[in-house]
């Protein structure tokens, strides 16, 4: 310890006084430039934090708001009366809500599921991925397969910022339709018998 003392007290006489005076110009802004340093980049890491966090509330907003939009469908009023037997065309309606939403989906694959029947009512579903869209149109186009239609919901959604470009997001979602189950066939039977004139004979 006494040496490297030795040394510095050596160094220190032997240097002129414009010397001494940079090397106490040195020891006071090296710490300075240390500290402006660790504090720029703690103010980026935290600027790109905010940023995804952003992302995350943006999508957090979008998936509320679906789900306060699919509340509403499962509530049960008179609208069944009019619901249609024949399944809806869900890649078409699709187009349409996308078009409506300024973004182009027919390269898009769409994958459809079983058709489920249950109660009386048949689910339809298809699937489908979407990459680099804006909050924006992601917000726009759910909206629309919520609203343009009250027998279409959108029954799964995930959300995820876009690993290339920040200000995109990737959606994966399902899709379903509801209708009712078409009316059964009928056999061709008669409880009854009738005569050649159309008139039901009596005893």
């Amino acid at each position: 310890m006494s040496t490297i003392t030795d040394r510095a007290r050596d160094f220190w006489d032997r240097i002129s006084p414009r010397e001494r005076r940079l090397v106490i110009i040195a020891g006071i802004a090296a710490p300075i430039v240390l500290a402006i340093w660790l504090g720029l980049a703690i103010h980026d890491g935290l600027d790109a934090m905010e940023q995804r966090n952003d992302h995350t509330r943006k999508a957090l907003a979008v998936l509320a708001d679906l789900r306060a939009r699919g509340q509403t469908h499962a509530q049960v009023d008179d609208s069944i009366a009019t619901m249609p037997t024949l399944p809806l065309s869900l890649e078409t309606y699709l187009n349409t809500a996308a078009k409506e939403a300024h973004f182009d989906l027919s390269k898009v694959g769409v994958t459809p599921r079983t058709p489920q029947e249950k109660n009386g009512f048949v689910t339809s579903s298809v699937s489908l991925t979407l990459t680099k869209l804006t909050i924006a149109e992601a917000k726009d186009f759910l909206q629309r397969i919520e609203s343009n239609s009250k027998y279409v919901a959108v029954t799964h959604l995930e959300l995820s910022a876009d690993s290339r470009e920040k200000d995109k997001i990737t959606m994966t979602l399902e899709v379903s339709s509801y209708s009712k189950s078409p009316p059964a066939k009928a056999d061709g039977s008669g409880s009854g018998s009738a005569g050649s004139d159309g008139s039901s004979k009596g005893s």
